[in-house]
């Protein structure tokens, strides 16, 4: 009889949220403006409406990707004059029920009270977060996962300021030299990965890009730990993890890239590694098309680690190997879907902008990583990003 009632219920298609989408990539998608306060917005009928507050009413006119912008404020101001204490989700109720509307679906961090007074005030509010329905895609916006020329061209933006950031750390590493202890020198003082991370930042701000969420770039064990920030000195004849992930300013766009430097002479364990590595993300780069599944691509690379003898666990309390997923989806977040991992059997379709980023990481050896970014298509990919692999720096 539950199965009845739900399938002869409308359909509930209209979206409402509650961000700020500088912080929220999904508002942010939807209405193409970029502000720094929260405010309410939701579609009806294939519509975009957003309730701006009084002073960002005229620019959200101007530059955003709403159908219809709305005085939050002059709204509010009408509804006291009957109703002393009207507020924001009074403002949300009118003005949905001026489209006829009175059914939403919500994210799932839409904020507890203001879901409570609307269900209060009427409206049916029908939660989705970030489920996926049968083809893998969001609920809430499934178009978000197939990106459009602007939106890649946002993400190569964003990595075009990520190369920036890489040859200022090739620069200062070309010119360190070692000292009698090994460790690099670079303009008369010691080199730390704080001082590359500075030098990084500003070439990447320099060319569009802010890194507003941090960069990493950890020399020797401390790669072992993939997500390790890195701090300290610079040692030669070790392996540094350089990953750059900034949002392109203009565009709000994030890049992704990592590459793997040496400055000196590597063991033969380090370029056994590094080659592996990098032939890793040559044969999942080459897996990727429409139709495959990201945990094809997965696996694709986990056996070729497995082939040459590379083994992945926890060890003394570390895990080693290749512990994470192949790549992720990005965009306005840098974390997106679809996943290149063994959470995702649902096929890539074209549009898809992911990473791909194989590494290893043994203590003792170091870690390594190579990522770069590709769009799917329905015959294989095409790269977001573009930079040598020249890692080993005399």
């Amino acid at each position: 009889m539950a199965r009845t009632a739900r399938s002869s219920a409308p359909a509930v298609r209209d979206v409402l949220m509650m961000a700020t989408p500088s912080k929220n990539a999904d508002l942010r998608w939807f209405g193409g403006f970029h502000a720094s306060d929260p405010f309410p917005a939701f579609s009806a009928g294939g519509r975009r409406i957003g309730l701006l507050p009084g002073m960002e009413v005229g620019r959200a006119k101007e530059e955003s990707a709403f159908d219809e912008v709305l005085n939050l404020t002059a709204i509010i101001g009408d509804l006291r004059k009957t109703n002393p204490k009207a507020g924001v989700a009074d403002a949300i109720v009118f003005a949905a029920l001026q489209q006829g509307i009175h059914r939403f679906r919500v994210p799932a961090d839409f904020p507890v009270g203001l879901f409570q007074r609307l269900r209060e005030l009427g409206l049916e509010l029908h939660p989705v977060g970030a489920q996926h329905n049968e083809r893998g895609t969001p609920e809430l916006f499934p178009a978000r996962q197939v990106k459009s020329k602007a939106e890649l061209a946002g993400i190569r933006a964003g990595n075009v300021a990520a190369v920036a950031g890489f040859k200022a750390v090739e620069k200062v590493l070309a010119e360190a030299k070692a000292d009698k202890k090994g460790v690099l020198q670079w303009q008369g003082k010691t080199l730390t990965a704080e001082i590359l991370k500075e030098e990084a930042q500003v070439a990447i701000l320099r060319r569009g890009g802010l890194c507003d969420i941090g960069l990493i770039i950890a020399p020797g064990d401390q790669a072992v730990d993939c997500h390790c920030s890195g701090s300290g000195p610079v040692r030669a004849n070790e392996l540094i993890v350089c990953d750059i992930y900034p949002r392109h300013i203009a565009s709000h766009h994030y890049g992704d890239m990592t590459r793997t430097y040496l400055k000196g002479k590597a063991s033969a364990k380090q370029r056994k590694m590094v080659h592996a590595v990098l032939e890793a993300q040559r044969r999942a780069i080459k897996a990727i098309r429409a139709g495959v599944t990201g945990a094809k691509v997965h696996t694709v690379v986990q056996d070729y680690f497995k082939s040459l003898g590379y083994k992945t666990g926890l060890v003394k309390g570390v895990y080693v190997g290749f512990f994470h997923g192949t790549g992720h989806g990005l965009g306005y977040d840098i974390h997106e879907d679809p996943a290149l991992s063994t959470r995702n059997p649902h096929p890539l379709v074209a549009g898809n902008a992911v990473t791909v980023e194989p590494g290893l990481y043994y203590p003792g050896i170091g870690g390594c990583r190579f990522e770069d970014c590709v769009v799917v298509t329905k015959k294989g990919c095409e790269f977001l990003s573009s930079h040598p692999y020249d890692w080993e720096i005399a």
